[in-house]
């Protein structure tokens, strides 16, 4: 290989190696950016919101709103589901009317029939979806796993307040939660219990 050929080949080589090092840290610099993004995504959405829980984001409605619209009602539904977990589940309530800014405190029970301890954990839903952003819980049994032993009934609070920044076309809120067994959760020590077959 003659030595202007040689100069050519290691220019372009140079170049690729510039572009390939341009290359790592733009998508360096994406990485970094996707966090901030999917962060308003999270927010505007009020889904997987992992960065800021409902707790805190409760907390912080509440300090900064203490002003309850009573000009306005509010129907808040409740819904209780279970997903493949054997204890029954429902709110003590079905629907109740509230102004937007007002704390409100609800109860679901929960009971386990079985002969087993297992453990669950609530997942929450809205409808309509865009109001789980105006929705702010400060207490609720869905921020922790559950287990219940056989037989044990428990009465599980939640505590929220709708923004008074609630579009006004939305009415209407339904609360849903869905129950999920945790996998490896369940105890077979009741299982060889006196009666147990």
């Amino acid at each position: 290989m003659n030595a202007p050929a040689r100069d050519r080949r290691a220019a372009d080589n140079r170049r690729l190696l510039l572009r390939l090092l341009v290359s790592a840290v733009v998508m360096f610099g994406f990485g970094f950016a996707l966090v901030p993004f999917y962060e308003q995504i999270c927010e505007v959405t009020g889904i997987n919101n992992f960065l800021r829980p409902e707790a805190e984001q409760g907390a912080r409605a509440a300090a900064g709103n203490s002003q309850v619209d009573a000009g306005r009602r509010i129907l808040v539904q409740f819904d209780a589901n279970l997903h493949d977990l054997p204890w029954r589940f429902q709110p003590l309530q079905r629907s109740i009317e509230v102004h937007p800014g007002q704390l409100v405190h609800v109860d679901y029970e929960v009971s386990n029939p079985g002969a087993v301890a297992v453990t669950g954990q609530a997942v929450p839903s809205y409808g309509p979806q865009r109001a789980a952003r105006y929705f702010n819980k400060m207490d609720c049994f869905c921020f922790t796993q559950q287990t219940l032993a056989p037989g044990e009934v428990r009465t599980m609070p939640v505590v929220f307040v709708v923004d008074p920044a609630l579009p006004d076309d939305i009415g209407v809120i339904t609360l849903s939660y869905t129950f999920f067994m945790l996998q490896g959760r369940s105890t077979s020590a009741a299982v060889n219990a006196p009666g147990a077959t």
